[in-house]
């Protein structure tokens, strides 16, 4: 709930002297779908789990993590890089969901090519400096795209998962989640 709060994605959140959450806000998350992933039409997808916007002090961006304060160009630059991950697992699903405490609240897509940060001899840090913002939400009770993309093809796909829930686990802030999951399935985490 704290992460919910923190990025201002939940109308009605008052936060004077102790934080109140309104029940209907609640009420209307718990009803949230799971995301439907059999629809991207690959094995697995990429998942950024995005915290509460920090203020950061880097050439290419001020702000990391989600937050509906920032504005559309700080979000794409808070949310397309770098993190510890495979670039072409993620550029493979095609799509990046971003996701707060298990609710997707932003959408990015154009992740064909990555720069990687020069780290040699380690699991260096990968950047997708072509990356859209397909979609992004400001109130997840009630999801409409607030990125309005002109792209038909990032159009539906924030539609089918912006608001959704989709769990997913990981060490660090980029999972792996399959999009056909069997019984045999358990989450996959970063390493995998």
């Amino acid at each position: 709930m704290r992460k919910l709060m923190a990025t201002g994605v939940v109308p009605g959140v008052r936060e004077t002297g102790r934080q109140v959450f309104p029940l209907a806000a609640l009420q209307r998350l718990q009803a949230r779908p799971a995301a439907d992933l059999t629809a991207l039409g690959t094995t697995e997808v990429a998942v950024l789990r995005s915290d509460a916007p920090a203020k950061v002090d880097e050439p290419d961006r001020d702000w990391i993590g989600f937050g509906t304060a920032l504005d559309r160009a700080q979000l794409l630059a808070a949310l397309s890089g770098w993190w510890r991950c495979d670039p072409a697992r993620v550029a493979a699903g095609a799509v990046l969901p971003v996701t707060v405490a298990g609710f997707v609240v932003a959408v990015l897509t154009g992740l064909a090519e990555w720069e990687a940060d020069g780290t040699a001899g380690t699991a260096g840090r990968y950047r997708f400096p072509k990356a859209r913002l397909a979609g992004c939400l400001t109130d997840l009770t009630a999801p409409a795209n607030a990125a309005d993309p002109t792209d038909p093809e990032d159009a539906r796909l924030a539609g089918l998962l912006l608001g959704t829930r989709l769990p997913s686990v990981s060490g660090g802030p980029i999972a792996y989640v399959a999009t056909h999951p069997t019984t045999t399935d358990r989450p996959a985490t970063e390493g995998e």
